[in-house]
């Protein structure tokens, strides 16, 4: 069983994510995931807290998460970074005494990978530029896209969508579609702030 963290964000796989923790049973899933060498799963909340008690419903849809690098941060709490790899749909899901939820997962196929062509220009230009922020400049993302998957997952992830929008962003097997729902997404983004 693949356990899970319900968050209030979206992984993608190939993507880096920097994590804070303190709960006994986050820290608990930590070590025991740095002892095996496997991951855990990352599912958006939606409904409920982060904290406390175990989120009340969360997208059947998620993202594996494996640690990547760690370090005791200057507050005392553990600092994580992961990365996404394999994306999954919950079967069947416990939350145990201690909070933690665990779940039966089927891990989802991805489409054939391929490269980028001259339709994408304007969204690895997008992609390059958001480079420049110095958040996603710290996760060591953005910048040139090797292929289809590569900049598909990452402007999924870093642009500012909803959780709807990157809900149905994660279950899109295929990167071309995956890149003409973000190409729609974008020019409505840009339909908003005009």
């Amino acid at each position: 069983m693949l356990p899970l963290f319900p968050l209030n964000t979206v992984l993608f796989p190939g993507c880096v994510l920097d994590l804070q923790i303190f709960e006994a049973r986050y820290l608990d899933m930590i070590s025991r995931c740095m002892r095996q060498g496997t991951g855990f799963g990352v599912v958006c909340i939606l409904e409920g807290e982060e904290v406390g008690e175990a989120a009340n419903q969360f997208s059947l849809v998620g993202c594996e998460a494996v640690i990547q690098d760690w370090q005791q941060r200057s507050n005392g709490l553990l600092g994580i970074r992961v990365a996404g790899q394999r994306r999954f749909r919950v079967s069947r899901a416990e939350v145990q005494s201690d909070q933690l939820t665990l779940a039966d997962v089927e891990w989802l196929g991805e489409a054939a990978d391929r490269p980028l062509t001259a339709e994408h220009a304007d969204l690895a230009a997008l992609l390059e530029a958001l480079a420049e922020h110095p958040l996603v400049a710290e996760l060591g993302m953005g910048g040139a896209a090797a292929s289809q998957h590569a900049l598909a997952n990452q402007l999924a992830y870093l642009l500012p969508f909803g959780p709807e929008e990157k809900l149905q962003l994660l279950v899109q097997a295929d990167p071309a579609a995956r890149l003409e729902q973000i190409q729609h997404l974008v020019e409505g983004l840009q339909g908003d702030g005009g």
